[in-house]
């Protein structure tokens, strides 16, 4: 018989919110009686913008920008049903996307 797995995906641009949201899942499962692998952090993101300052004119003057794109993974391995319960019921930040997926 196999035995499923919950994976979590979670994605931040600030990497301290996302920690403290992992720290939050973690303590959680663990609580519950569950088992949790990981948190595994993913390669971080960057996205760059060069923009020019002026439209016309003084093409050497430009500005930078960059967003970091933060990425970790838990995989919930011993699921107990007050583990999905209490992680139903769970308030993350608000710049936190999560993603869960269960495997078999």
């Amino acid at each position: 018989m196999e035995q499923e797995i919950i994976r979590i995906k979670l994605k931040s641009y600030d990497h301290r919110v996302l920690d403290q949201s992992v720290k939050q899942i973690v303590d959680v499962v663990k609580r519950t009686g569950g088992m949790v692998k990981g948190p595994i952090p993913l390669p971080t993101r960057r996205r760059r913008w060069v923009v020019l300052r002026s439209p016309h004119k003084f093409d050497q003057s430009r500005e930078h920008f960059e967003i970091r794109e933060h990425k970790r993974i838990l995989d919930i391995v011993r699921i107990t049903p007050q583990t999905v319960e209490s992680l139903m019921n769970l308030n993350l930040p608000a710049g936190v996307s999560v993603e869960l997926k269960i495997r078999s």
